[in-house]
């Protein structure tokens, strides 16, 4: 089982290479995992976000 965290945007955007713009936007249309605040702070789970790249190569292949 695959440990769960919270990472913070600039953690997304390396493991994505998207822009901050492209995955709030992807994000608003459900085409990428919503962040979750935490107070004023927004975070990503891990295990969301590598779900959606897993996604994403079987789109591909």
């Amino acid at each position: 089982m695959t440990e769960d965290r919270f990472i913070r945007r600039d953690e997304v955007e390396r493991l994505v290479a998207l822009s901050r713009s492209q995955i709030y936007e992807m994000a608003k249309h459900g085409d990428f995992p919503r962040p979750i605040k935490l107070g004023s702070a927004s975070r990503w789970s891990l295990v969301a976000v590598r779900a959606w790249m897993a996604e994403q190569l079987g789109k591909a292949g």
